[in-house]
């Protein structure tokens, strides 16, 4: 199997879910063959490549041990790209996981028996540290953390690498930071290039080259269900996420 990536922030609004999908697409359109796995309870990525929030099997259906992740995974349209999807249902998770055996492993054991042979898997986490959020962290191999061009993101981004070292220590020493994105980035601002300066003077070669900006067809794309790489293939979003896409898979 692949590499595995939880999308992850703490802080909510900064883009996880679409960065999880748009970036999804892009490894599909670069010949990767992706999976999608939907943990937010909002069902905001299952909903952005044309699913609904009533989804059977889904990941809650997974971390509850009714069903596997190879089960529950579908097409999810653009060629390449599949995804397992969530469920209102997952909000009861946060309360059900303590009880179940090996809690924080249910997701992973799932993964490690996927041997079909997905090249890149992206965990969209929800923006809480929860044990919804740490089965995907101990899951994972890297971690992307998508940060918003504001000031509130760059204390979120702390708080959050204060996590994610708790973790490695703790109950996932193989996970590494693959890198900061920064997202929603308008560079008309003089607060976006504030943000964007501070944060690689702080973080330096942990914040990605690439950064996505603030455009219209990138928020209005899962309204058609779509990842933006297939809705506007030649917009300035699509090409952002192709090119971080591309600086993911140089960084391994």
């Amino acid at each position: 199997m692949g590499l595995i990536y939880a999308v992850a922030n703490q802080k909510g609004g900064v883009g996880k879910t679409t960065t999880a999908v748009n970036l999804g697409a892009a490894f599909a359109r670069f010949g990767r063959r992706t999976l999608v796995v939907d943990l937010d309870q909002q069902c905001n990525a299952t909903v952005a490549l044309g699913g609904a929030r009533s989804e059977h099997p889904s990941t809650y259906d997974v971390l509850a041990g009714e069903t596997t992740l190879a089960e529950a995974a579908k097409p999810a349209g653009p060629e390449n790209l599949w995804v397992v999807p969530a469920n209102r249902d997952l909000a009861g998770a946060v309360v059900e996981l303590p009880r179940l055996e090996r809690p924080n492993m249910r997701l992973r054991e799932q993964l490690g028996q996927i041997d079909s042979g997905f090249d890149v898997t992206l965990i969209d986490c929800p923006p809480a540290l929860g044990p919804v959020t740490v089965n995907a962290l101990v899951a994972a191999d890297r971690v992307i953390v998508p940060v918003q061009a504001e000031y509130l993101a760059l204390e979120g981004l702390v708080e959050f690498l204060n996590t994610l070292s708790t973790v490695r220590r703790e109950l996932n020493p193989s996970l590494e930071l693959a890198g900061v994105v920064v997202t929603m980035h308008d560079e008309r601002t003089r607060l976006a290039q504030d943000v964007e300066r501070e944060l690689r003077d702080h973080f330096s070669e942990t914040v990605f080259r690439n950064v996505i900006p603030r455009t219209v067809r990138v928020a209005e794309s899962p309204s058609y269900g779509i990842p933006v790489t297939d809705y506007a293939p030649s917009s300035r979003g699509a090409g952002a996420y192709m090119k971080l896409a591309e600086e993911v898979m140089e960084r391994g």
